[in-house]
């Protein structure tokens, strides 16, 4: 039997667990979720360069993002039969044809969907009007019967920082920090979105390369 990277019950978060359903709070000033992190041009970490990572969650436990920008070679089609998913007769989506993210190096074992909020999964963060956070496998059995959400982002693992770990690194200029655009996080082109991020603080993007260069 094939070893699937997505179990039938997929973990909560420590994050999850301790904030339950809503947008993160915290006792830090610096609540960035919703918020986009674009790693620097000049950011050479194997993981993290070039990527945009969605955070959905900012509190005194630490940071839980998402990296949007990083396809793996797997798509939903493949996915489903790995978990034994069955598309419903005339189900059949383009949804199925897209890829899994890499979503980061914690629990890259696992899967997480963002997508935009609705019916009501078994372990699910509602980060705003636009985006939930799902960590239950009820998420693709609704995309399967074709009850799913509209807009969606499947990963496998995701992002996480301990407390005061992403303001260090923030403070050394690792990230730059925008408000989140559901279009962008959806539905640009996955080539796109690190650009498009950048686009959302109103620089151009080959300025910074360049200013990166000379630093």
């Amino acid at each position: 039997m094939k070893k699937s990277k997505f179990d039938h019950t997929l973990p909560g978060h420590r994050l999850m667990q301790s904030a339950g359903e809503g947008a993160a709070t915290g006792s830090s000033t610096l609540n960035l979720a919703n918020h986009f992190l674009i790693a620097m041009p000049a950011m050479q970490d194997p993981i993290f360069g070039g990527t945009v990572v969605y955070v959905c969650e900012h509190n005194e436990n630490g940071v839980l993002g998402v990296v949007i920008n990083k396809p793996t070679d797997m798509t939903m089609d493949v996915l489903f039969e790995r978990i034994d998913l069955k598309l419903a007769a005339g189900s059949d989506t383009p949804i199925v044809n897209e890829p899994i993210m890499f979503g980061g190096p914690v629990q890259d074992d696992r899967g997480f969907v963002l997508h935009t909020p609705g019916a009501r999964y078994s372990s699910s963060l509602t980060v705003t009007d636009e985006v939930a956070f799902t960590t239950s496998i009820d998420v693709l059995e609704a995309v399967a019967k074709g009850e799913g959400p509209e807009r969606m982002l499947v990963s496998i693992g995701y992002s996480g920082w301990s407390p005061g770990q992403l303001e260090e690194e923030i403070g050394r200029n690792g990230w730059l920090t925008v408000g989140a655009s559901a279009d962008v996080l959806f539905d640009f082109p996955i080539a796109e979105r690190y650009v498009a991020a950048i686009k959302l603080l109103g620089i151009d993007p080959l300025m910074l390369a360049s200013e990166a260069g000379h630093a």
